[in-house]
């Protein structure tokens, strides 16, 4: 039987679409179905971490991630912004106090420390039942640097509400909150309340968490007072009372052992949020930052414990795992923001389980076939006449 030019073209180009399919789509030739390649070569950093469960990349020779019971996590440098591993880093959760780190961002460039203002009633009302009090007093006079000492030492609510009073007030403060926290990439983050007392709505993630606290760490004043052990603080006598830091791992307070080389940053507590706590550590001229909220254990100083192994594990892993991530969320973050990117992630995982190709492997396959046809034309007939 003879076969006709046109079946012969069309024969030819069909042999040249399959080698197409081939070329281009080896995932779908290597890859059964229900089979998850892990993370690809391919995965922006960012896109690893807006998945869910613990991410972390080995070498040779690095020590196993701690097995930590907060419902999320994350260790990063502090200075390269590079994420060591993480778990649930983009989860929305209440931050309680740690929320306080962005409300310093915030505020903090406005206010010089040596203003002084004399406290109005009205700055006090509507403090949230059981906060955590400085003991800012009606009509009595501070300096804003006595306010971030309460603010950072004590997490004080009332210092708090001053310092936003004087920063153009409670909405106005939380808006802008939340403009800085874009600003610096920052998407997972809510603003209700600029204490972090709990408000519907009110969440944070430890990826945000962990951008504030290495921002704050690069202002020098953020850093003295999230650093500071102790204080004095004004009375309303006008006398003065000393305060403690209640970061455990900074003083060593109640048992928890002090770590070394803590450099703050701030620890939180309330019954929506459980204990949430950002972290700083520098030894052997390297920083890191580690963000820890709400572990499930029963022990008391579970937050505290947890980021002590945490920040123990990246030490000890220096040079020993690729990074997962970047705290630099600007030049990191996926266009389109989370949503966007949950989508790409799936839309990935299924071109790599699907034995279907996908859009751009048969339009290459397509485009190396109809040149297949050409050259084939070409040579069997020759030049195709003009008109």
């Amino acid at each position: 039987m003879t076969i006709g030019f046109a079946s012969r073209a069309a024969v030819s180009g069909c042999v040249l679409c399959a080698a197409g399919l081939l070329a281009l789509a080896p995932a779908a030739a290597t890859t059964g179905p229900g089979v998850d390649p892990g993370p690809r070569t391919t995965d922006a950093p960012a896109a690893l971490l807006y998945r869910p469960g613990t991410h972390v990349r080995p070498r040779a020779g690095a020590p196993e991630v701690p097995d930590l019971s907060a419902r999320s996590w994350l260790v990063a440098d502090a200075d390269t912004g590079a994420v060591l591993a993480a778990h649930d880093a983009h989860r929305r959760l209440p931050p309680a106090s740690t929320l306080k780190t962005l409300f310093a961002l915030t505020v903090m460039p406005a206010l010089p420390s040596g203003i002084r203002h004399r406290v109005d009633p009205e700055e006090l009302a509507d403090i949230g039942p059981g906060s955590s009090l400085v003991g800012v007093a009606e009509y009595r006079t501070y300096r804003v640097s006595d306010l971030w000492n309460g603010v950072f030492l004590n997490s004080g609510n009332d210092a708090v509400r001053v310092l936003a009073a004087l920063s153009g007030g409670w909405r106005a403060t939380a808006e802008r909150m939340e403009e800085k926290a874009r600003a610096l990439g920052a998407r997972d983050t809510q603003v209700r309340s600029p204490d972090g007392y709990d408000a519907p709505g009110q969440v944070s993630s430890a990826f945000d968490l962990a951008v504030f606290g290495r921002a704050g760490l690069r202002n020098p004043e953020f850093a003295e007072y999230c650093a500071r052990a102790e204080a004095s603080f004004p009375a309303r006598d006008g006398g003065s009372y000393p305060i403690v830091n209640t970061n455990r791992l900074l003083t060593g307070a109640d048992g928890v052992a002090p770590y070394r080389g803590l450099i703050g940053v701030k620890n939180g507590y309330t019954s929506h949020a459980g204990n949430t706590l950002v972290a700083a550590a520098r030894r052997d001229g390297r920083t890191l930052v580690a963000t820890v909220m709400n572990p499930r254990s029963d022990g008391g100083h579970a937050v505290y414990e947890e980021t002590r192994a945490l920040l123990d594990w990246g030490f000890e892993a220096a040079g020993l795992v690729n990074p997962v991530g970047s705290l630099d969320a600007l030049r990191s973050a996926p266009p389109g923001g989370p949503e966007a990117d949950a989508v790409a992630v799936s839309a990935s995982r299924r071109d790599d389980t699907d034995d279907r190709p996908v859009w751009w492997t048969i339009t290459g396959a397509g485009l190396l076939g109809g040149a297949g046809v050409a050259v084939y034309l070409r040579l069997r007939w020759g030049p195709v006449p003009k008109d």
